[in-house]
């Protein structure tokens, strides 16, 4: 049996669904409905994988990232919603900065979302949901140096254009 501890971000602690979901949802929210550029999208995507997770909660909770668990659950749900309405990434009517609660710069916002999809995910991985590149990797399915690299690219973009 996993031993409880007292935070979320200590290895081996094992949270009840309902703790997880009051400490996580508002972070993964805006994770994604920054990725999405969709708050009302992104509220659904994210209630969409909590439900999932807490189908799998025996499993998803000894994870080493449930949040990045639901958080790649939520953008592919979202993405896949955005395919089926034939809509591009980039929604033509953009979410209103206000809707994303706890969002400091709007202008660091706006510069994110003009980020390619890829670049997007990882910048939102990395720095919203404060994963590490492994764990950013490990939530988007990909590798190591792929985050480094499309990291370093986003950066440069921003570093660009917030200049």
């Amino acid at each position: 049996m996993i031993e409880e501890r007292t935070s979320l971000s200590e290895p081996g602690f094992l949270p009840s669904f309902e703790g997880f979901y009051r400490a996580r949802w508002q972070q993964i929210y805006r994770a994604v409905a920054i990725g999405i550029n969709d708050s009302d999208l992104a509220r659904e995507a994210v209630d969409e994988a909590m439900v999932r997770a807490y189908e799998r909660w025996r499993k998803v909770s000894v994870m080493t990232n449930p949040e990045g668990w639901v958080f790649r659950v939520a953008m592919n749900w979202a993405t896949s919603r955005l395919r089926r309405r034939k809509l591009l990434l980039r929604a033509t009517e953009p979410v209103m900065v206000s809707d994303i609660p706890d969002v400091a710069d709007v202008r660091v916002v706006d510069a994110v979302r003009r980020l390619p999809h890829r670049q997007r995910d990882v910048v939102v991985a990395r720095f919203i949901l404060d994963m590490s590149e492994a764990e950013t990797a490990h939530a988007l399915g990909i590798a190591r140096g792929t985050v480094k690299s499309r990291l370093s690219r986003a950066l440069s973009t921003l570093k660009e254009d917030l200049s």
